[in-house]
Parts: C-alpha cells; sequence; structure tokens
C-alpha cells in the first residue's frame, strides 16, 4: 500500500461526483455555493471536473463520464486531492471504465492524491484498496462543506483539518455532541441549526479487553450487502467478483473491520441478514475487532448492539460501537490501511502511523 502526499493551504482539491448527481441540479445550487465558500475559507480552492456539474439525470445515464472525471482527477498535476461530492447506490457501474484501465491505474500509482468520502463512495475506496492506494473514509463536499447551519460543524471541520497535519500517531476522539438528520434542505432552512444533542454513550465496549491492533479497512455495512448480493442492482455482484472488489477472508485476518449505516436506516430484520453475508464470506470470522458508526440519529442503537454481539458470539470478536463515522453527524476520518490500536479498556482508538507519505 502506498500513502498520497498531505494537503497545505492553497492546494487544488478536485470535487467529483462518482454516485448521485445532484450537486449540478438547480436545486442544489445553495449548497455547491456554500460548499465552495468553506473549503476556500480553510483554504483549499475546488475544481470542479467536467461533468460534476451535470446533473442527476445526465450522471445516471451516464456512468462512463463519472469515470472519467475521476481519470482526470489523477491525471492532472495540479489537483492534490478529490474530494466526493455525495454518495448515492450506483458507483459500481463506474468499475468496467477504471479498473480495466492500466493507464488509470498507473496514473493512481504516479500521483497518489488524497481521496475522501463515505457512503456508496466505499465501493469506490475498496477499489483504490485493490490498486494500493490508501485512501480516508471521511466528510463529502455536499454532506459535509454543504451542511446549512451557519457554519461547518465544528467536531467535522475538526477532523477534516487533519489533511493539512501528519503527526506519528493520531487519537480519534469522540464528539462530545451529536445531531439530527436534517429533512429540509431548501434555501429557507440556510443558516438554521441542527437538532443538537449531548452525546450521552460515548464509545461503548460491546465485547473485548486489552489492546487490539490491525489494519483499518471497511466503509457502509449497506454498501457492502450490495456487493455481495442482487437485493439492489442484478448485476452489482458480478461487477464486484469480477474485479475482485472485496478482499478473500484471508486477507481480513489483520484487519479491524469498521462498518456503519446508512441514511435508509436499515431495519433490525435487514441489519442481522447484512451481518449474515459478511460471515458467510468470511469476514466475520477473520478480522482481529470490530468498529462500529453511530447509527444515525441513533436509530435501532440498542438493536444493532444485540445483533452484533448474536453474529460475532461464535468468534468473541471485540467490538466498540458508537463512533463518529459514516452517516451519522458529525464525522470523522479513518485512513484506510492503517495500522491501529483499540484499547477496548480504555475505550480508545489511536491510528499508529502517519496518514501521510
Amino acid at each position: 500500500m502506498f500513502k498520497p502526499t498531505q494537503l497545505k493551504r492553497g492546494d487544488r482539491i478536485a470535487v467529483v461526483s462518482l454516485s448521485g448527481g445532484g450537486l449540478g441540479d438547480e436545486s442544489f445550487k445553495h449548497e455547491q455555493q456554500l460548499g465552495d465558500q468553506r473549503l476556500r475559507a480553510i483554504g483549499l480552492v475546488p475544481v470542479y471536473m467536467k461533468h460534476a456539474l451535470m446533473g442527476s439525470a445526465f450522471l445516471h445515464n451516464h456512468p462512463e463520464a463519472r469515470a472519467a472525471d475521476l481519470q482526470q482527477a489523477f491525471a492532472d498535476d495540479s489537483v492534490q486531492g478529490v474530494l466526493a461530492a455525495i454518495g448515492g447506490d450506483d458507483t459500481y457501474r463506474l468499475l468496467p471504465y477504471l479498473c480495466e484501465d492500466d493507464t488509470f491505474i498507473n496514473l493512481v500509482h504516479m500521483h497518489p492524491k488524497v481521496f475522501m468520502g463515505f457512503s456508496d463512495t466505499t465501493i469506490n475506496h475498496l477499489m483504490f484498496h485493490k490498486i494500493g492506494l490508501e485512501t480516508f473514509y471521511g466528510p463529502s463536499f455536499l454532506s459535509d462543506f454543504a451542511e446549512l447551519g451557519p457554519q461547518m460543524l465544528q467536531y467535522t471541520k475538526d477532523e477534516f483539518m487533519h489533511v493539512f497535519h501528519n503527526p506519528a500517531a493520531t487519537k480519534i476522539i469522540g464528539s462530545s455532541k451529536w445531531y439530527e438528520s436534517r429533512h429540509d434542505f431548501s434555501t429557507d432552512a440556510i443558516g438554521t441549526l441542527p437538532i443538537e444533542h449531548d452525546e450521552t454513550h460515548g464509545y461503548v465496549v460491546l465485547r473485548g479487553h486489552g489492546v487490539v491492533c490491525g489494519r483499518l479497512l471497511g466503509g457502509c455495512l449497506d454498501s457492502f450487502y450490495d456487493l455481495l448480493t442482487n437485493t439492489r442492482y442484478a448485476d452489482e455482484a458480478q461487477v464486484a467478483t469480477k474485479f475482485q472488489l472485496i478482499p478473500p477472508a484471508t486477507e481480513w485476518q489483520d484487519k479491524i473491520l469498521f462498518i456503519e449505516t446508512s441514511e435508509e436506516q436499515p431495519a433490525p430484520s435487514l441489519y442481522k441478514k447484512m451481518l449474515t453475508r459478511l460471515d458467510q464470506v468470511g469476514i466475520l470470522r477473520s478480522v482481529r475487532g470490530i468498529l462500529v458508526g453511530k447509527p444515525q440519529d441513533e436509530s435501532y442503537f440498542r438493536d444493532y448492539q444485540r445483533l452484533l454481539l448474536n453474529a460475532t458470539e461464535c468468534y468473541q470478536t471485540p467490538i466498540l460501537f458508537n463512533l463518529n463515522f459514516g452517516h451519522a453527524y458529525p464525522r470523522t476520518i479513518l485512513p484506510y490501511d492503517a495500522t491501529t490500536a483499540v484499547d477496548f479498556d480504555q475505550a480508545t482508538v489511536t491510528v499508529e502511523e502517519p496518514y501521510f507519505k
């Protein structure tokens, strides 16, 4: 695996619509302007790739255009980072245009860049993992920089600022607040605060003692399930298998799995199916430990804990629950493939290597 170079103020960061194309829709124009201002305010210059603002309808019908934007972002020497606009549900359709493109793969190796996003972007992260680039499960343009409040959520902003620093080790501290998801994204909501709650749970140890070390690998549980089934798209599992997107069980043996659930807030019955599918392909029995993101709006908070414990009972897998990554607000950054120590006695998570080269 190889690392990208850390960002510095003044760097140009490509904004790409790899899944949903809403960034280019007229109804999102106010969010695009707000996100642009916020990125510039922290010292980064957003660069919208050729098709990123073409809108939902065009990008849904042209996955090759979405793939071309990612190819261009890595080909452009003036671009130092790549930020996903938002998630969605069909970025797997880009894989044939990228995984079979030797020029793109060579560009990633020759010009490694910071790549960040979450949700359906899990699939892009898994692709980069196979190529060898270490990426970052973290904020996206619309979900975070375009947050409609008076300012970007402070915890998310503070965590994102890590892209400008490269310490030898990083302790991932939990947020003291969490926020309910918005339902109104209209211009009327600009400047309004999301509903805020004190964090009363902190990191929750479901099982485990002592310190467990491993390399981080994971993403959105819904995305893993989609890659492993024909539940959402009839050909998605076939495409994932063709390009060996999900590593075999043997490659999970030194890993700490991190998982979180989408804004669809899967019911416990579906959550159980998702965990069962991970078990069937050997992931649950292989990993050294599991980190679990806070469910959005704390939906099924206790149910998910119970189901996780049941699914891993025979393996006695150490599990730390309620971390600030994924769909719940606010969110931190998790670096793929970074060696990480989880202290289950102290309920702490420490990345024990630099994020960047």
